[in-house]
């Protein structure tokens, strides 16, 4: 059963799905938001996709998705390798997230939901990487 967060998150995601595609300025170039998740998700690594993700952040609830693709770019350095202990660890991280700014009102509290969350994502692919002695990419 979702949360009553999850369902917000859910239904503002349904919502940007249904609404038309809008050009965005990202990288000096053009892109609507399905090609910036599709950039982040081309990336080499969780830093540059998180790089992306700045560049190209919206301020708005368009965040939601480009966070989500942040997310699965850094969780496939750790998520396989995470103990049960560690994956209930990485879950409370993620829920603090969606929590924090639940009663606040204004797409803008979303996207500041959605970088705390691929921020979390991130340190947890820093670590991951860290400790397999490879570089952050």
């Amino acid at each position: 059963m979702l949360s009553k967060c999850s369902l917000a998150v859910l239904a503002v995601v349904l919502s940007v799905a249904a609404t038309p595609a809008r050009a965005m300025v990202c990288m000096d170039t053009s892109m609507t938001l399905d090609e910036v998740v599709d950039t982040i998700g081309s990336q080499k690594g969780c830093e540059s996709a998180m790089k992306v993700f700045k560049d190209c952040e919206l301020t708005a609830s368009g965040d939601v998705q480009l966070g989500a693709a942040v997310e699965k770019k850094c969780e496939a350095d750790f998520k396989p390798g995470l103990s049960a202990a560690q994956t209930q660890a990485y879950k409370r991280e993620m829920h603090a997230c969606d929590i924090k700014y639940r009663n606040k009102s204004g797409t803008m509290y979303l996207s500041f939901t959605a970088f705390c969350r691929a921020e979390v994502a991130q340190r947890y692919s820093e670590r991951a990487l860290k400790a397999a002695g490879q570089k952050t990419r």
